[in-house]
């Protein structure tokens, strides 16, 4: 029998976290503190016991839609990842996010919850029964030797472009944390990306900056960016990391250097750069077919939440798509 004991953030111990194998960054009390300050989100750490003895974590936070507690680990639009569980390898998963409604609902004062596992199959989260999406997603091994990792990009496009941008004289340059220039320099490139496809961006100026207040200091945080042989900012990029995994979070680049392929040698840096500080896995954050050319594989995650009340399922969709609809409206006139 499962249960859970939430403790408060001063009682954690954050450095047993994040030995666990399946600690992420976003579990971390830096992107917590990052998550509070932009959603106005609470956090909540339990600890997972068996009749009595502890035997993993679970974090989380709590949002309010609408004056309604939700519990998200993570939620969307928080620009997070993998939260959730930290359990022993063999340990059955499911039995651990079975055991979460009650928590949530009853522990918590919560009227619904969502999970995002990296742990557990699709095939195992639709045996929950629950609503569910999965996250298509890339990831590479970084215990393999670089020239393995190197040689599994396309010859074609990655390799390729990473050559001709060296040959073009492009550099790739490591902000430092206390960089007045870079969130800013992101953004305004971020911009012209979104409107290269007609849409504004989700988040704005300030979540950028709160990410690397809150990360960078703490050495959870690589922030590239690419300049031309003339001192030009070409592109850049955000990369978190910490324990046996780091993620892609975003990228940008203006569309009058593309030809100068800035890009590529960004993300080539930070999988080298990551893998040099001992993570295993180098995850790009989600899909894309133009993110096939780094190699790696192909996984699909979980993404499974539960209402106290199947009415308000109606009323979460009926949000996603005022949310989509708007983010359209406001790309108009953009490109």
């Amino acid at each position: 029998m499962l249960s859970f004991e939430r403790i408060n953030l001063s009682d954690v111990d954050w450095h047993e976290l994040a030995k666990s194998h399946d600690y992420s960054v976003c579990q971390s009390k830096p992107w917590m503190e990052f998550v509070t300050e932009c959603q106005g989100a609470e956090p909540v750490v339990a600890r997972v016991l068996e009749r009595g003895t502890q035997i993993g974590w679970f974090t989380g936070m709590i949002i309010r839609k609408f004056g309604m507690p939700i519990l998200g680990s993570p939620f969307p639009g928080w620009t997070t990842l993998y939260m959730g569980f930290n359990l022993p390898p063999d340990y059955p998963r499911l039995d651990a996010v079975r055991a979460l409604p009650h928590f949530a609902f009853a522990g918590l004062g919560c009227i619904h919850l969502e999970l995002m596992d990296r742990f557990i199959t699709m095939v195992e989260a639709v045996s929950l029964g629950w609503q569910m999406r999965g996250l298509r997603n890339r990831e590479i091994d970084l215990r393999q030797d670089e020239e393995a990792i190197w040689k599994q990009m396309s010859n074609s496009s990655a390799r390729y472009c990473i050559r001709k941008s060296e040959k073009a004289g492009v550099t790739v340059e490591k902000a430092t944390p206390g960089d007045p220039d870079f969130a800013s320099d992101y953004y305004t490139q971020l911009i012209d990306v979104f409107a290269k496809q007609g849409l504004a961006t989700t988040y704005q100026l300030d979540r950028v900056q709160a990410l690397i207040r809150h990360l960078h200091p703490a050495g959870k945080l690589l922030a590239l960016r690419a300049r031309s042989a003339e001192g030009e900012c070409l592109s850049t990029a955000i990369f978190p990391g910490d324990g046996p995994m780091a993620y892609f979070w975003g990228g940008a680049s203006l569309r009058r250097f593309q030809k100068l392929n800035p890009n590529e040698p960004l993300v080539w840096h930070a999988i080298k750069y990551w893998r040099d500080r001992g993570a295993e896995r180098f995850d790009f954050g989600g899909g894309g077919t133009y993110k096939k050319k780094y190699g790696g594989r192909e996984i699909e995650v979980p993404w499974v939440r539960k209402s106290k009340w199947a009415v308000l399922e109606n009323g979460r969709r009926a949000a996603r798509w005022v949310v989509d609809a708007l983010q359209r409206l406001k790309g108009r006139g953009r490109g």
